[in-house]
């Protein structure tokens, strides 16, 4: 867990760096950055994450003032990890943080997934209620009736959950809770909505108590590239009801195969660094730019670029792969990269291992002989 001071208040947050993508969640009312576990497990291991607890939830202090006020959190938050191209996932008041920050932050939100969510959601009459009660008594004499209501029957059934769910709930600071409900009671996204140009997938579920189908197809339709999904027996959380398929609509809508050749070329910058690719760009010729084209878009753009695994496996992959092949001129380039890829030293002695048992001893003692050079070099860079 990792902590970031945003106006004045500490967020809570977690950040899993990945090569390409990142995928950015934000939580329901209610709950905190731990509803998202079972989606990022389904996820491939290749996407970067990012979570945070929203203002007064979770681990996080300071209390909301208005949805906007809860997207500049995330966009903050997005600017100091100086991420790009980030696929936004959001559920209920997240996805109403979600609306405002895709209308407003098109630069860093490539495309959004919004789930149970609306331009409006509930009653004035509705949130005066849940915030009476919540002063009246706290949070915790609510907790049951707000897990009750997330969930259809089946689901209610089938779990042993329901417990720890209510926990999470009761642990929400009382004036974190009730300003959320404020702020989403004050909340018209109507304008934010149209405003928005990137794709938009609203996800509906025919049991949903909060938000019902309808107010999500409203939502789907005021969004220029909206696109809607209703499920059947879904209530409120998909994240918890539904974990893998909501990851396989997550990585079916990621515009990543949109255009290999600007994907391949931010990942061959991430993994080789801008200064090779760089020079590299400048050697170019009418003799090998096609060749050059095919590396980026093949190499960079489809094979590194899918999510599918890690930045570190994929590298621990090809220097296994370059020394069974006796590509040994490749291999420091490629030892280089470990330092944006996350490969350790001992990924790279497990690797020739395998390449010593399976490939040849040779191949595996002439690959360590460069890898142990270009280690050593990049030490003594480092210390200058």
């Amino acid at each position: 867990m990792d902590v970031i001071k945003i106006k004045g208040s500490y967020i809570a947050y977690k950040h899993r760096p990945g090569l390409g993508r990142t995928v950015l969640f934000a939580n329901s009312l209610g709950s905190d950055q731990s509803i998202w576990d079972d989606v990022i497990a389904a996820l491939p291991t290749g996407y970067g994450v990012l979570t945070y607890d929203l203002r007064g939830h979770g681990l996080s202090g300071g209390v909301a003032d208005s949805i906007e006020g809860l997207a500049d959190d995330a966009s903050q938050l997005v600017d100091a990890l100086g991420l790009r191209d980030v696929l936004f996932c959001g559920v209920s008041i997240g996805g109403m943080i979600g609306q405002v920050l895709a209308s407003k932050r098109a630069d860093v939100i490539c495309a959004a997934v919004l789930c149970n969510t609306g331009l409006q959601i509930g009653t004035s009459a509705r949130w005066a209620e849940r915030i009476a009660a919540v002063e009246k008594g706290g949070i915790a004499s609510i907790a049951e009736t707000v897990v009750n209501n997330w969930f259809g029957a089946d689901y209610a059934a089938k779990t042993d959950r329901m417990a720890l769910h209510q926990a999470m709930v009761a642990r929400t600071s009382d004036t974190g809770y009730a300003a959320a409900c404020a702020a989403i009671r004050d909340a018209d996204l109507t304008e934010h909505a149209r405003a928005i140009s990137i794709p938009v997938l609203c996800i509906s579920g025919t049991h949903d108590k909060s938000v019902p189908p309808e107010a999500v197809e409203a939502l789907a339709d005021v969004i220029p590239k909206g696109t809607l999904r209703n499920f059947a027996d879904l209530g409120h959380l998909p994240c918890l009801e539904m974990p893998k398929e909501l990851a396989a609509l997550i990585e079916a809508f990621d515009p990543i195969n949109d255009n290999r050749a600007d994907a391949g070329m931010a990942i061959r910058r991430a993994v080789l660094s801008d200064a090779h690719v760089d020079r590299a760009q400048a050697q170019i010729t009418p003799l090998d730019q096609a060749f050059q084209t095919l590396i980026t878009e093949g190499a960079w753009g489809t094979v590194w670029a899918n999510p599918g695994i890690s930045a570190r496996d994929r590298s621990i992959i090809t220097l296994a792969l370059l020394a069974a092949t006796g590509n040994f001129e490749e291999i420091p380039m490629h030892i280089r990269a470990t330092a944006r890829t996350g490969a350790s030293q001992r990924d790279v002695t497990e690797a020739f291992q395998h390449v010593a048992i399976y490939a040849g001893v040779p191949r595996a003692n002439h690959a360590l002989k460069l890898a142990k050079q270009t280690f050593a070099e990049m030490e003594d860079s480092a210390d200058d």
